[in-house]
């Protein structure tokens, strides 16, 4: 029986031959990642267990981004742990206030993730990365510390839905409205520990900026990763940025998936996940009656340079609707930097909007953007769960940057098509 993609990459890393779903195995690591949230948990179980020394300094990455800037003295603790950490061990890739971003922006815009590569993640959303064809996925801060001592971590080997991708986006329509159909078409469980791999002729319409989104989302649906089939468009972005050898792995053509779903890129409309579920779905234009108080852009799902790009085109001579606050967030210091270059920073501010420092702040409920009692936001982040950004009976739907910045500026939920 042949191999999926993520099979391929595993069986690689525990060095046999062949795996099969539901097999348990222990794999080498490439990457071990966390940040200021996770990372300090993971620290205190490092030393608790005696370790003295890191597997590999190099392939560490410690990103602070969920609070930093430090919003409070708990925040500025936690970043001084894992400063101090780093500092002890000499981690190559740590990354603090003027030289981080977020996390999941950041690690493929260094070269730190390659195709074929194994990384693990105190962070959820680490399954980001197998849009560069490696297989990532989110761990808790325990085996966060044992990865970071022993450069090994333990999976059981998932089974896989195959996802192909046919025709071509319309214009005003992204990556983040393609996951989030699929998620509304799976469902949040629809793919429960298991392995979300996307191929198909539709793959050379999607930018790695609609991938890094789609892959990112996989937990959403439950998923142990998401995963694309290398092609020139991932050749193109690591070429400069990935410095060392890689492998490319394609799946088997008798590689055994549960499901097979086609999906046709052209059929997808703008779409909005509503409270209090990613799965929970409907057409933009069908929420017109909606009337958000706060929009947000970026996150590790999408604030990068076209998610600016997308928003900037849409704010370009209009404002903000009266009541409306809208919340900017570049990913990564290079996407501000070039954001300020392309002339999308002037466009945000002359709108209307706030422009922020990277952070995951308001995506989390952590700060810069919490929303209030009954306060209803459009953002373009991965969650919204009760109490996910504020108050328990605020509101969060999930949109595309252009959705959200149409929505900014008509004052309710918008079809970008439709914005006068």
């Amino acid at each position: 029986m042949g191999m999926t993609m993520t099979q391929k990459i595993l069986a690689a890393h525990a060095g046999l031959d062949s795996v099969r779903a539901g097999q348990l195995i222990m794999a080498k690591l490439d990457l071990v990642l966390g940040n200021d949230i996770t990372s300090p948990v993971a620290i205190n179980e490092f030393n608790k267990n005696g370790f003295n020394e890191v597997f590999d300094k190099n392939k560490i990455a410690l990103v602070m981004d969920h609070f930093v800037p430090n919003k409070d003295i708990k925040a500025a603790q936690q970043c001084k742990q894992c400063r101090m950490f780093a500092k002890s061990f000499d981690i190559t890739n740590y990354f603090d206030v003027g030289d981080m971003g977020i996390e999941h922006a950041l690690l493929p815009e260094k070269g730190l993730v390659g195709p074929g590569e194994c990384v693990i993640g105190a962070d959820s959303h680490t399954c980001t990365y197998g849009a560069l064809g490696a297989f990532s996925t989110g761990v808790g801060s325990t085996d966060m510390a044992a990865g970071m001592a022993t450069g090994e971590a333990w999976f059981k080997v998932p089974s896989a839905i195959k996802f192909e991708l046919k025709g071509k986006l319309d214009p005003l329509v992204s990556g983040k409205d393609v996951i989030l159909h699929i998620i509304g078409m799976i469902g949040v469980d629809g793919a429960l520990y298991r392995s979300m791999e996307f191929t198909g002729e539709g793959l050379a319409s999607l930018s790695m900026d609609d991938r890094l989104c789609m892959a990112n989302m996989a937990i959403e649906a439950g998923a142990k990763n998401g995963i694309f089939e290398v092609d020139d468009v991932t050749l193109e972005y690591v070429k400069g940025r990935v410095n060392r050898e890689f492998k490319v792995y394609k799946a088997d053509a008798d590689a055994e998936y549960d499901e097979t779903y086609v999906i046709d890129l052209s059929a997808i409309e703008p779409t909005v996940a509503c409270p209090h579920l990613p799965e929970n779905t409907k057409n933009a234009r069908e929420l017109a009656d909606i009337v958000p108080d706060q929009v947000v852009i970026g996150s590790c799902t999408n604030g990068r340079l076209s998610d600016m790009k997308a928003a900037a085109e849409i704010f370009a001579g209009k404002h903000v609707a009266k009541g409306v606050r809208c919340i900017i967030i570049p990913a990564t210091q290079t996407i501000y930097k070039e954001s300020i270059k392309l002339g999308y920073i002037d466009t945000f501010i002359d709108a209307g909007c706030v422009v922020s420092t990277p952070t995951c702040g308001p995506c989390l409920g952590g700060y810069m953007g919490i929303l209030a009692e009954d306060e209803i936001a459009v953002a373009t982040t991965n969650r919204n769960f009760v109490g996910r950004m504020g108050h328990v009976t605020s509101k969060i739907y999930l949109a595309s940057p252009e959705v959200a910045a149409a929505s900014a500026v008509a004052g309710r939920i918008c079809d970008p098509r439709d914005l006068k």
